[in-house]
């Protein structure tokens, strides 16, 4: 068997797990701010930066894991299983994100996640597919995507049915606004890193192996755990939060 197969890159893991614990710090704020527990500005500077180089770390991962694991499925010759497999991820992730929603509308009501990132990973597994041939051309595809959405984004309209793409009305608001276009420019870039970065599922840069040090081993666990903990960390949060502070809420 090819070793190449079953081994994980670790790096990929490990940014991952970054991505997560920024994810939290982010979310924990957000909760501290929505409680009117502490006043925090997350419309701009730090924390605006914040959520947005993690929604683009997390993007780019997806579009590399999605080389990587179309490289393994090559490797074992089972391309033509490659795309069950991918809609069978892509409807469990939308079955999730549609859970998000649905929560999110019956605890919060304006302001719902309608379009958030499980959603638009969910459909950019699906649209990605055909285009992981064109390996390190979807750098200028993504770029175009990303010009793209920020073209439309300052279009004025007065209807909701194209939020998914990127066109809302000027008074949308919600918790988790990820629509497709800029944000599936990202995924494509990532396509394009891992074509370059790991051609057939092999490493062209040095990288010391640091994934036995006891840090890099907890961000790497949390890497190969993050949709989980993406599911779970917020009513663990709000837990915490109504436990130390919850007479007051």
């Amino acid at each position: 068997m090819d070793d190449r197969r079953t081994a994980r890159l670790w790096e990929v893991d490990f940014l991952r797990g970054l991505a997560i614990i920024m994810m939290v710090i982010f979310h924990l704020a957000y909760d501290l701010d929505f409680f009117r527990i502490y006043e925090i500005d997350l419309s701009g500077g730090f924390w605006f930066y914040l959520a947005r180089f993690t929604a683009s770390l997390f993007l780019l991962l997806v579009g590399i894991s999605l080389t990587l694991s179309h490289s393994r499925a090559k490797l074992a010759g089972q391309l033509s299983q490659y795309p069950f497999r991918l809609l069978k991820r892509s409807l469990w992730i939308m079955s999730l994100a549609m859970g998000i929603t649905l929560v999110t509308y019956i605890v919060i009501g304006r302001g719902f996640i309608v379009f958030g990132i499980l959603h638009l990973i969910s459909i950019s597994i699906l649209l990605a597919y055909p285009l992981l041939r064109l390996g390190r051309m979807n750098l200028l595809l993504g770029l175009a995507a990303i010009l793209l959405g920020l073209y439309i984004q300052e279009l004025d309209v007065d209807f909701f049915w194209l939020i998914w793409l990127g066109l809302a009305p000027r008074d949308f608001v919600s918790l988790d606004y990820t629509p497709l276009f800029p944000w599936f420019g990202l995924v494509l870039m990532g396509i394009a890193a891992g074509a370059l970065l790991y051609k057939d599922l092999v490493r062209r840069f040095s990288l010391p192996d640091i994934s036995s040090w006891p840090v890099a081993g907890g961000l790497i666990f949390l890497g190969r755990n993050s949709l989980a903990i993406y599911i779970i960390h917020q009513p663990l949060l709000l837990g915490l939060i109504y436990l130390a502070d919850g007479p007051s809420l």
